[in-house]
């Protein structure tokens, strides 16, 4: 009998201190997690129309918050897209355009600049708890480290596991290759503890997910659970996960102050899963830079399908105007706030307002409303990484894209003045942003750890042509990482 009063007492207590978690959060500043898949396609989940693989809980996150129809990343490989979504700039812009990788001699001595802010960075001046779980891919030497880049915590594999497949706790190696059949585990139950742990105060999390990117494996609970093969059932258990990261909010009293947003870096590797359009990651078709975009916010964001074009640089200023933060001063930024569309209005874009695509230095194509140009392009132009899915290009093509998603009809010849419009766009972009072996005016610095080394495009062939000499301390210091054996 002398047991009950205090269960009674611990069930108010546990009320009182949700309660007053949710008071501190209801003061003007709250949660964010930013949920990045890596290398997800645009109909790679079942709200988007996959039809092999279940994603209740993301598919939750889309009933109940904005589902754009029209995202569009601001490249079709990993290290430039997520420079985009972390600094509100085309990644041209933000000297950061080329694949980081660390066992390639010309340019693993290079990284984000320092000097760029991140969102991270302005959710720390609002007394914001910052954390990242997963993939960086930014840069892998200490200066390019997230710690220099506004993240208090660190927990992932945060380089390509094809280059490097390591997992750090903080700044401790816990696995020399990381275990890929309990990658979704251990993530979904670090995310849970950063909840437990950062209730009380506002938080920031950058949840960076490795897969679908390969390697992959699925967890024992997993396996063979979707008609898609291991593929499928890995984006089903990192459907479960977001589910208990849902839970996980709710159990807290916190979910309702908390922006939940969920996208990819790129295309996927397979057309299949890029549908109704075409292209892949690598190239500057749909398929490549249209991806999932979701904003969930339970009470606040107004539920909605929303074929407003978005594009990546749009985060960072949404995100700043919605913890009260100003855009840093002496920069310029490529995205416009979205938080107009939490209830239906309309964001500060033209329809008019052109999106670059390029593909690392080439600037592949300019889109103007539903008016796709593709530009000229030489063989050389073509980063390697799209040999062999791009071909060059001797004259524009001209596509529309209300009536041809796919990009099958150039109808350039039918359009002359708006190929010419479109040609012009292209020529000032370039002065500005760059092209193949060729600087912008606008250009930030790249950030690099030998000022005095050439920083070429991603091609081999310009490095070689350097002399050790030239090439410097990016030769002499080269370490490439050991790549663990894989047991097949």
């Amino acid at each position: 009998m002398q047991r009950k009063p205090s269960f009674l007492l611990a069930g108010v207590l546990v009320i009182l201190s949700l309660a007053a978690s949710a008071e501190t959060q209801r003061e003007g500043k709250p949660n964010v997690i930013f949920i990045l898949m890596d290398d997800m396609g645009y109909n790679d989940v079942s709200c988007y129309g996959a039809t092999k693989v279940k994603t209740p809980n993301i598919d939750r996150m889309a009933a109940e918050g904005i589902r754009f129809t029209d995202f569009h990343t601001a490249a079709s490989i990993c290290s430039p897209s997520r420079a985009a979504f972390l600094t509100g700039a085309y990644p041209q812009r933000a000297g950061l355009y080329m694949g980081i990788n660390q066992n390639r001699e010309a340019h693993w001595f290079l990284g984000l600049n320092p000097d760029e802010v991140t969102l991270a960075e302005q959710f720390k001046k609002k007394g914001y708890t910052t954390a990242m779980v997963g993939k960086w891919h930014l840069g892998k030497e200490e200066k390019f480290s997230y710690y220099h880049q506004g993240f208090d915590h660190y927990y992932g594999a945060p380089d390509n596991m094809g280059h490097n497949s390591a997992f750090y706790d903080e700044k401790e190696v816990i696995f020399k290759s990381t275990p890929l059949e309990k990658l979704n585990a251990l993530y979904t139950e670090r995310m849970v503890k950063h909840i437990e742990d950062f209730k009380e105060q506002p938080f920031f999390i950058y949840f960076a997910h490795n897969y679908p990117h390969t390697p992959y494996k699925a967890g024992p609970k997993f396996k063979g659970s979707s008609k898609d093969g291991v593929r499928g059932d890995i984006i089903q258990e990192a459907d479960w996960g977001i589910g208990e990261i849902l839970k996980a909010l709710e159990k807290n009293g916190i979910l309702e102050n908390t922006l939940v947003i969920f996208s990819s870096d790129n295309g996927a590797t397979s057309a299949k899963y890029t549908k109704p359009y075409s292209g892949t990651k690598y190239v500057s078709l749909e398929g490549g830079h249209r991806v999932p975009f979701i904003l969930y916010w339970k009470g606040t964001i107004q539920p909605a399908v929303s074929d407003v074009p978005v594009v990546a640089m749009d985060l960072f200023p949404t995100l700043c105007e919605l913890i009260g933060e100003p855009l840093p001063e002496g920069r310029i930024y490529d995205g416009v706030s979205l938080v107009p569309l939490f209830k239906g209005g309309k964001i500060a874009r033209s329809e008019d307002e052109p999106f670059y695509y390029y593909n690392c230095e080439n600037l592949q194509c300019v889109r103007v409303g539903d008016w796709k140009l593709h530009l000229q392009r030489e063989k050389r132009q073509i980063p390697w990484w799209a040999r062999n899915k791009q071909q060059p290009l001797e004259k524009p093509q001209l596509y529309n894209l209300e009536t041809d998603a796919a990009e099958q009809q150039d109808v350039a010849a039918q359009h002359p003045e708006r190929v010419k419009e479109m040609m012009a766009l292209a020529e000032a972009t370039r002065e500005k942003l760059g092209e193949f072996m060729q600087r912008g005016s606008e250009q930030r610095p790249t950030g690099t750890l030998f000022p005095e080394v050439p920083i070429l495009s991603n091609e081999q062939q310009d490095w070689v042509k350097l002399s050790d000499k030239e090439k410097g301390r990016g030769k002499s210091e080269f370490k490439p990482a050991s790549k663990p054996r894989r047991k097949k």
